[in-house]
Parts: structure tokens; C-alpha cells; sequence
């Protein structure tokens, strides 16, 4: 279903057991795969679901060793959600305004030859291709949850490493403040960028101890898998405190500013999208509160909803990083 928001003319989606995947597989073989685009592509039919979409899955990859986080506070124990609710329910709007959209329409988009362009204020700017993108640093995975703003969360294993790896590894500059990440705009394989939903192409930004944070996930896969298109492949950012929005999908380039960099939905309504955008359930959004959610695959939707957490449950992690801040007013 779409609520259409008419004073500003884009729409907001609302909503859609569990065998848990074999993580354990060796990181080279995950690297050659990637790197080369040649990972098997297993087409797994599922039952039409209330989404009408079904799940081109990039199948197990033989071998990935991508080891358990030992970062603090990246290990959930909630039950992971479900594979096919993750991969069929997503906001990917270039690719439709629908949650059941970017899983029927991101066949389309061409994830080899990839890379990611590194520009402004460090001293190694320039193109990383993807296969040395993923060799920065060793591969874990995390079980995060994550909260959209429409008032639904899933936990999902990501597969990643994090961002302060490549951070430290291009050398920024002292003046650099604040990292802007844009994400692929390809009108030839993205039919919904000829809507007025945003100004493309879609932008995020965080200051630059929120992109230190070893929390902050640099991604590549999800399940032990290559990621799905639908859900921003070959590379995406994870920031598991904050709305989904701010989760960049199929990063092309990341740029280092000195002064706050703008963002897709804040440019698109400030008073509803700050550019912090913390998961809080003290401060509603404009048209629904944010105090309760629903988890996906787990929650019905006349099921009793769940209490969000501050930040997402990740208060004791990254708390320190806004000390002293109104929250209220920096949303």
C-alpha cells in the first residue's frame, strides 16, 4: 500500500521460518566470485508471496570464511529474519516506490565491471575497483537489526567489514569533517529515476565518527551470499543505529567534505528527514510515531507491536557520539 504525501509529492510504502544459513565459508573464494562476476546464480522459486515478487537468489557461495564479528554489540540474538522477507520487502526507489518493486525490477542492473570513486579532502583520491575494494580488510559477519522509517525492522547477517578500514586506508585529511556517499544513477537500468520521488542521484552522508564507528558496515553480501541487487549490490553501507534510508545502496562514489554534506531525503523533506537520522522513539515523525515497530516475517500485522529501542538498540555502542546533542532538534 502507498500513502501519498501530497504536500510534497513523494510516497512512503507500508508493509509484507526460519533456516538459518551456513556462514562459515572461505573469504577467497567469496573475493573470486565478486571480483570476477561469475558467482553462481541460483534462481529459487518461492510461493507468491503478498509482495507479488519473486527472488533472484545469488545462491551459497562454496567456501566464503567470513568469520563472526568480535566488534561489540555487532552480534544480535534476536531470530534472524527470514531470507525471502528481506530480499522481497525493500525501499530501493530507483528501481520503483513499491517494497515488492526493486525485487521484480533490479534484474537489470549490470554490478560487473564495478567500481567506487574516492574524492575530495584525503590524500589517495581516485577509483577502487571492486576487487581490491574487497580485499581492504578481512570479511565478518554481523547480525545487525534495522529499523526503516515506516515503522517496520528485520535483523539480517550482513557480510562486510568496516568502513574505517577504507577510511584509514585513503588517508584522509584533518579539514575532512563529513563523508557524502552517492549511489549508482543509470537511467539505461533504473526506470523509476525518471520520477520526481527524489533528486537523483540518491545521497547520504555521516560525520566522520559515526563512519569510524566499527559498527558502521561496509557491504557485500547478506546470508553468506552475494548481495541481491534489490538490496544495493555488489557494495552498499550498513549503519544498523540509524533509519534504513541512511544505508546508501550501490555505492559509486564517497566523497570527504569539511562542511555537512546534503542528503537525498532531507533535501527532499527536511522536516521529516534529518540529516543525524537516529533511530529514537522519543521523536515522532511528522505523520506516525516512531515508539512502536513491527518485526518483519516474525510480527502480523494485527500482531502486538514491539518497543523500539534508542538507537536502535545500540544505545551502549554509540550513545558517546552524540553526547550533549538535542536529539529532538537534531533528528
Amino acid at each position: 500500500m502507498l500513502i501519498r504525501n501530497s504536500s510534497n509529492g513523494f510516497d512512503h510504502a507500508v508493509p509484507s521460518e526460519i533456516t538459518s544459513p551456513d556462514i562459515y565459508r572461505q573469504r577467497r573464494r567469496f573475493i573470486a566470485h565478486m571480483a570476477s562476476g561469475v558467482a553462481g546464480i541460483a534462481l529459487a522459486t518461492w510461493a507468491q508471496r503478498d509482495a507479488r515478487a519473486s527472488v533472484h537468489r545469488p545462491g551459497k557461495l562454496a567456501a566464503m570464511d567470513a568469520m563472526p564479528s568480535n566488534v561489540a554489540g555487532a552480534m544480535v540474538m534476536d531470530k534472524v529474519t527470514p531470507y525471502t522477507d528481506a530480499s522481497t520487502y525493500n525501499n530501493y526507489y530507483e528501481f520503483g516506490t513499491d517494497k515488492s518493486d526493486p525485487a521484480r525490477n533490479a534484474h537489470t542492473l549490470v554490478t560487473n565491471p564495478w567500481s567506487v570513486q574516492i574524492e575530495g579532502l584525503v590524500k589517495k583520491p581516485g577509483a577502487i575497483d571492486l576487487a581490491d575494494l574487497l580485499k581492504v580488510a578481512p570479511m565478518e559477519e554481523r547480525v545487525y537489526r534495522m529499523r526503516c522509517v515506516e515503522g517496520w525492522s528485520m535483523v539480517v547477517p550482513w557480510v562486510g567489514y568496516s568502513l574505517s578500514a577504507l577510511i584509514r586506508r585513503v588517508e584522509p585529511l584533518g579539514s575532512a569533517k563529513f563523508i557524502q556517499f552517492e549511489t549508482l544513477a543509470d537511467r539505461k537500468v533504473m526506470p523509476y529515476l525518471n520520477s520526481r520521488v527524489l533528486d537523483w542521484p540518491y545521497a547520504e552522508g555521516l560525520r566522520m565518527d559515526e563512519a569510524m564507528h566499527p559498527l558502521t558496515l561496509l557491504t557485500f553480501g547478506m546470508y553468506s551470499e552475494v548481495l541481491p541487487k534489490q538490496n544495493g549490490a555488489p557494495v552498499r553501507l550498513v549503519v544498523p543505529w540509524k533509519y534504513g534510508f541512511k544505508n546508501a545502496k550501490s555505492l559509486v562514489r564517497i566523497r570527504f567534505t569539511e562542511q555537512m554534506p546534503s542528503t537525498a531525503w532531507n533535501k527532499a523533506a527536511a522536516n521529516e528527514y534529518g540529516f543525524f537520522s537516529n533511530v529514537n522513539p522519543n521523536v515522532d515523525h511528522p505523520r506516525w510515531s516512531q515508539a512502536t515497530e513491527r518485526r518483519l516475517g516474525e510480527d502480523g500485522l494485527f500482531a502486538k507491536k514491539r518497543k523500539t529501542l534508542m538507537f536502535n538498540g545500540y544505545e551502549a555502542q554509540v550513545g558517546q557520539l552524540y553526547a550533549g546533542m538535542d536529539l529532538s532538534k537534531n533528528y
